[in-house]
């Protein structure tokens, strides 16, 4: 006569499933397992489990995969896809450990395998950022029925320096002559958008018409990014100075939805093979894409323009920063912006780049 099976435990779709009350909790869940053996092994765990928290006050000892679940399904970041490819690399590490038994000695592999694999330490530091998030609320914010958090004390990570961090580039304006004229035309006028207006490489990539306002009084518009296309998760105000208005004016029509596209489609990134190619042929290899948002600012800076006015023209979060601005409050906005490149005068080098790279150009 077989072995009676133990109440709670039934089958389906050939795998065993939990349906049980234990000390009050009522326990539905699959034991991710077709063995009854081994389901009945992972009911007797978790009842064990229960006993020990509700006779004696032990905390359960949750793995890592587990908060990590919790994190995903709970979160609302904005990053949120980017924190689970994270995490998917890093199950492989430390996603069986007990909660209690991740630090920076059992994330060690993990690093020195990233660091093999050639990865940055920025990346690095990025996953571990994710770890030390999911530690904190489990330790801080996560609690069970018995109203005891995941885990008694998050552990102290500390992030990774391997010497290769990339320091910004602002380039100079004869670099940036001899590298744009290296550029296919849609990617000059995507490069000549983004140093005269700071705005971040997707948010150029994204830029829709839907998205421009007209400022009649100053025979101008301006462009407002959603927060859900910012990264800061603020509305992002583009102020147009005479560079970046004759991009967009050379732009007007070839598009029903997005301002910078490429045989007829919106361009999704601008660091590509052209880039690389143009800044490789004339001796630039160090500059990358984000190197021309600092270099809008640096140029600012040099300007005279105030703190507060190149915060608003970079998009640097702030909470005192809106979008509904008044006439004279853009007028100054444009005037600072402006001053970056030649205030529009037709020797402005800048425009000079715009005007070769556009000649001919298909629309």
């Amino acid at each position: 006569m077989g072995r009676k099976r133990s109440p709670g435990l039934y089958q389906r779709q050939g795998i065993w499933h939990i349906d049980k009350v234990i000390f009050g909790r009522r326990i539905c869940e699959s034991s991710g397992s077709s063995s009854a053996e081994e389901a009945e092994r992972f009911l007797a765990r978790i009842s064990e489990s229960i006993r020990q928290q509700v006779v004696y006050g032990v905390r359960p000892d949750r793995t890592f995969r587990e908060a990590a679940t919790k994190y995903l399904n709970e979160s609302c970041k904005r990053s949120l896809a980017r924190d689970a490819q994270d995490l998917v690399v890093l199950d492989r590490h430390i996603g069986e450990l007990r909660l209690r038994q991740v630090h920076m000695g059992t994330l060690a592999p993990y690093i020195a395998a990233r660091r093999a694999d050639g990865v940055k330490s920025a990346t690095v530091n990025r996953s571990l950022a994710v770890v030390r998030r999911i530690l904190n609320l489990a330790a801080r914010l996560w609690r069970d029925e018995a109203g005891m958090t995941w885990l008694e004390t998050p552990p102290l990570l500390q992030f990774v320096d391997w010497g290769d961090r990339h320091d910004p580039y602002p380039i100079s304006w004869d670099e940036q002559t001899t590298l744009f004229q290296c550029l296919p035309p849609h990617l000059t006028r995507m490069a000549l958008f983004k140093v005269n207006t700071g705005c971040r490489e997707q948010e150029v990539c994204k830029l829709r018409w839907d998205w421009e306002v007209q400022v009649p009084e100053l025979s101008t518009s301006v462009f407002i990014i959603p927060r859900e296309w910012v990264k800061n998760g603020e509305d992002r105000l583009v102020v147009l100075n005479s560079v970046a208005s004759s991009v967009v004016e050379a732009e007007r029509g070839k598009h029903p939805t997005h301002v910078f596209t490429y045989r007829g489609n919106p361009v999704t990134k601008m660091y590509n093979g052209a880039w690389k190619r143009a800044r490789e042929k004339v001796g630039l290899k160090q500059v990358r894409i984000h190197d021309l948002k600092h270099t809008f600012g640096r140029r600012l800076r040099a300007a005279g323009v105030p703190l507060e006015t190149r915060k608003v023209l970079l998009g640097h979060k702030s909470g005192d920063i809106t979008t509904h601005y008044s006439g004279p409050e853009l007028e100054e906005l444009i005037e600072a912006a402006n001053r970056v490149c030649g205030g529009g005068s037709r020797k402005s080098p800048a425009l000079v780049v715009l005007r070769k790279r556009t000649a001919g150009a298909r629309v």
